[in-house]
């Protein structure tokens, strides 16, 4: 994650932001070996703060192939990350923003924003792309559209919402009061 200066005007209401750096070590098997587990200051300036937290693992389920398959044939796949700000600061003397999920999924990505959890995105490379989309094709079998039946247990309504009625009789001759002939008393 990575804390910027916010530029300009708009720094008067907010002086920091924090925004999503990059996904890292999906390449790398032994992960707590290589990065740790607890989160680290890679890189600290006055203008920037570049935070590394380590330990998330990136699970593919056949469940939802589907949200696998509409990333992975997107114009830019991209990983997801949900991330929060810190209620206390555990770390540093400021409250920071903390990864809590990542996530290849766009159900997943959805069902966050959804929450209005805070979601950014960034692409994918290619070798996680390729699994994933080999993934999604042998798992995700797509949904036969059906067309769907007429509810006939309900009572029909107009398009206001008022009761309606079907008649298979035919009236002829336009009705009583149409002026169409017949005699009223003559």
């Amino acid at each position: 994650m990575r804390r910027e200066r916010v530029p300009g005007a708009m720094s008067q209401w907010q002086p920091w932001r924090w925004v999503l750096h990059d996904v890292l070590g999906h390449d790398l098997t032994p992960h707590a070996q290589h990065f740790g587990s607890a989160p680290r200051c890679l890189r600290h300036t006055d203008d920037e703060q570049l935070w590394l937290h380590p330990g998330f693992k990136v699970e593919l389920f056949r469940d939802d192939a589907e949200g696998y398959y509409l990333n992975a044939t997107t114009p830019a796949p991209c990983w997801f990350v949900l991330w929060r700000m810190e209620e206390e600061p555990a770390i540093s003397d400021q409250v920071m923003a903390v990864p809590t999920m990542v996530s290849l999924s766009y159900h997943d990505a959805g069902r966050w924003l959804d929450a209005q959890e805070n979601v950014d995105q960034i692409a994918a490379p290619e070798e996680v792309v390729a699994w994933m989309a080999a993934f999604a094709e042998e798992h995700w079998v797509a949904e036969v559209k059906r067309r769907r039946r007429p509810d006939s247990f309900k009572p029909l309504q107009d398009r206001f919402g008022n009761p309606a009625a079907v008649s298979t009789s035919k009236l002829r001759g336009g009705g009583p009061g149409s002026g169409n002939g017949g005699t009223h008393g003559e």
